[in-house]
C-alpha cells in the first residue's frame, strides 16, 4: 500500500552518511525498535487468534499472517543487529505503551480481533511509514519491505463481509469497534513519539543537519487528514460505517 507523504522531499544521502549522525542514528534505532515490537506483538496476537478462527481452514490462513508478521520482525532485528544494536534494548523503551494499548483494545470475539489487526494496526502502522519519509532511502525500503500487506486485507475483508452477509447485526457492533480503535490507535501513537525525543524530531527537523526535510504544522495537520481518510477507506472496505 503506497501513501501520499505530501510535499517533503527524500533525503539525499545513503543511510550509512546519515547514520553517523548520532541522534539520527537514535531516531532510526528508535523506528526500527518500535516497529520490532509492534511485528512481535502482531504475531503473538495472530497466533492466538488463529485458535479462536471457528474452521480449519481459518485457523491456517490466520496462522500463516501471524508467520508472515514474525518475518517481518526479523527483518527488522536483522537490521538493528547490522547497527550494532542489541534488538531487546532498541525494543524496551516501546514495550509499556504498545502492551497498554494492547490491553484497552483486547477483543472478545473473533471478528473483533481481525477487524483490530487490520484497522487498529493499521493505523499505527500508517503513522510510522509517515515518519519513514523523513529519514535514508535505505532505511525507509526496509520500514516499507516490513510493513507491507502480505494479505490480511484481503483476507479480513472477506471474512467480515461474509460474517455481515450472514448477519447484519455484527456490522453495527463492529463499527462501535472499529470507531474506539482509530481513537486508541492515533492516541498510542502520539504518545510513543512524544515521549521519545528522537522518534518526533525526526518529524520536526531536529536530527539529521539542517538539509534534512521536516515537516511544518501544516504539513502534520494534512498529515493526520491522511491517517483518519486511510482509516476511513479501511472501514468502507469492510462494509463497515467509519
Amino acid at each position: 500500500m503506497t501513501q501520499d507523504t505530501g510535499a517533503a522531499a527524500r533525503p539525499p544521502h545513503d543511510g550509512q552518511d546519515w547514520l553517523q549522525d548520532p541522534q539520527y542514528r537514535a531516531a532510526v534505532v528508535d523506528l526500527l525498535g518500535v516497529l520490532a515490537y509492534g511485528e512481535l506483538t502482531a504475531f503473538t496476537r495472530l497466533a492466538g487468534d488463529s485458535e479462536l478462527a471457528p474452521t480449519q481452514p481459518l485457523k491456517a490462513a490466520v496462522a500463516g499472517l501471524a508467520v508472515a508478521e514474525f518475518r517481518h520482525y526479523e527483518l527488522l532485528v536483522g537490521r538493528l543487529e547490522e547497527m550494532g544494536v542489541e534488538p531487546e534494548a532498541a525494543m524496551a523503551p516501546f514495550i509499556r505503551a504498545v502492551d497498554a494499548f494492547h490491553e484497552r483494545t483486547r477483543p472478545s470475539t473473533w471478528l473483533e480481533g481481525l477487524v483490530k489487526a487490520y484497522v487498529g494496526d493499521g493505523i499505527a502502522l500508517d503513522f510510522y511509514r509517515e515518519i519513514s519519509a523523513y529519514v535514508d532511502p535505505s532505511t525507509q525500503a526496509l520500514v516499507h519491505d516490513a510493513m507491507q500487506d502480505v494479505g490480511q486485507a484481503e483476507f479480513v475483508v472477506k471474512v467480515v463481509r461474509e460474517a455481515i452477509k450472514a448477519d447484519e447485526r455484527v456490522a453495527g457492533r463492529l463499527a462501535l469497534w472499529g470507531r474506539r480503535l482509530v481513537g486508541e490507535a492515533l492516541s498510542q501513537a502520539q504518545q510513543v513519539a512524544v515521549e521519545r525525543d528522537a522518534l518526533s524530531s525526526l518529524l520536526v527537523g531536529g536530527v539529521g543537519g539542517t538539509h534534512r526535510p521536516s515537516a511544518d504544522l501544516a504539513e502534520l495537520g494534512r498529515m493526520f487528514a491522511r491517517l483518519t481518510d486511510e482509516h476511513t477507506r479501511r472501514m468502507g472496505r469492510l462494509g463497515l460505517a467509519a
